[in-house]
């Protein structure tokens, strides 16, 4: 049986995500990138290719350290700045307690 979801001009589902996740990756260099999104292994796929930023670009191959669901793209976003003020230390400890 079809959806009956509307699609957006891309041609995925419209309307709100089921959830959001706020994870960091661990860079080639050793680095951390802290993003969102609402389909991890999808953003990950597109990091893994080249695709998602230009930090991860030229830093390859990236592995997923940290996720932490929430609930809306907005309390995702909040969070997502929130880890970014962290300081390195705080954010091994995070990826350590996981």
């Amino acid at each position: 049986m079809p959806s009956t979801r509307k699609l957006s001009k891309r041609g995925a589902p419209s309307g709100p995500p089921a959830s959001w996740t706020v994870y960091l990756l661990r860079c080639r260099d050793g680095s951390l990138y802290c993003g969102i999104t609402n389909d991890v292994e999808r953003r990950l796929e597109a990091h893994a290719t080249g695709k998602a930023s230009r930090y991860t670009r030229s830093r390859l191959p990236v592995k997923l350290a940290y996720a932490e669901p929430q609930p809306t793209k907005s309390a995702a976003l909040k969070r997502e700045v929130a880890i970014k003020r962290l300081t390195r230390r705080h954010k091994q400890a995070m990826i350590a307690a996981r």
